[in-house]
């Protein structure tokens, strides 16, 4: 999910905070519900969690907000005509806060499935004991496995139009991609750039109608169709790249100031290979409850999603996972565990 920020400031410590150093009751010594992961689906779940009266424990991650954080505008979440990616994810951790959701700037590094209770252990070397999880850990942008590209990332080469196309101004730009988000972000990078190209692999987009309208109607946008990068050229920043005609096979070298990639992602699912059952592209696998092959442990968004991958169907997965975990907390009441507090 894009390059996010890498916080690692936490709630200190391995004893929970005392009633008389916050002014809040302590946390509990196992936690109801642990939800990892701070884009749309992780704050739906805190929301709903946290009204149900279940104190959810939210960690965030490296990237506050996840995908749509970096979303310069957002048009299809209901309610909103026209928002910021980072307005909305503030408003939705407002939000959560205010019915008690514990929030944690800090990045899960393993999780124990074998309960409940699990456990849940952080960057900053927390242990939490939780009764269940929603893993809404997302998914990160695809590369494009090119010569250089890693090396001339920041360099040129970026994925996040949001973050980086202040850098740009006046500069020749490339954009890959087809897809909404490679759409929107073009359409962003015409404040800054003199020129933005489209480089896609088909001669049709699979944008929305209206992004695809306002792209072609963009003076300052060109589409370069049936074409991929084979190569990214340059020193100490892009240069050039290769473009090969996937129709004709002929390859030409394009000078070019800037790439900017929106070629898919890939879900976030290191923390659970080998404990949760995935398909075959590496996302969860889970029921039309959200449930995991684990009881007790949901997930919800891009992490198990790769079919729709919008913010608003993300949503509502965490508020169905937010909604399940309370039915399987009740049942858990009616039989022991061990640890129980």
């Amino acid at each position: 999910m894009l390059d996010g920020l890498n916080l690692n400031i936490g709630l200190g410590g391995e004893t929970p905070a005392t009633e008389s150093e916050t002014g809040a009751a302590p946390r509990p010594d196992v936690e109801n519900v642990i939800i990892i992961g701070s884009g749309p689906a992780g704050w739906s779940a805190a929301i709903y969690a946290a009204r149900a009266d279940l104190r959810p424990l939210l960690i965030t991650g490296n990237e506050m907000g996840g995908q749509i954080a970096l979303t310069t505008e957002v048009e299809n979440f209901p309610g909103f005509e026209s928002i910021t990616g980072p307005e909305l994810v503030e408003r939705m951790q407002s939000q959560a806060e205010r019915f008690d959701t514990e929030v944690l700037i800090d990045t899960v590094t393993e999780i124990d499935v074998n309960g409940p209770p699990f456990t849940v252990t952080t960057a900053n070397e927390r242990v939490f004991k939780t009764k269940s999880i929603i893993v809404a850990t997302g998914a990160s942008p695809r590369r494009l496995g090119v010569p250089n590209e890693e090396r001339l990332t920041g360099r040129g080469v970026s994925y996040c139009a949001t973050c980086d196309g202040f850098f740009f101004r006046g500069k020749d730009i490339v954009v890959v991609g087809g897809g909404d988000s490679a759409l929107q972000e073009a359409l962003f990078l015409t404040k800054f750039g003199s020129k933005v190209r489209i480089v896609h692999r088909r001669d049709q987009l699979r944008a929305g109608a209206t992004l695809q309208r306002r792209a072609r109607e963009n003076p300052k946008i060109e589409f370069v169709w049936n074409s991929v990068i084979e190569g990214i050229q340059g020193e100490a920043k892009v240069e050039s790249l290769t473009l090969k005609n996937v129709v004709t096979g002929q390859t030409v070298e394009t000078p070019t100031d800037g790439v900017f990639v929106y070629v898919g992602h890939l879900p976030n699912n290191q923390l659970f290979e080998g404990k949760l059952a995935m398909d075959e592209e590496g996302y969860l696998v889970t029921d039309k409850l959200m449930r995991t092959n684990v009881p007790g442990i949901f997930a919800a968004g891009e992490i198990q999603d790769h079919r729709f991958k919008q913010a608003a169907t993300s949503a509502g997965q965490g508020v169905a996972a937010a909604l399940e975990v309370e039915k399987f907390l009740a049942d858990l009441e009616d039989r022991a565990y061990p640890g129980a507090g």
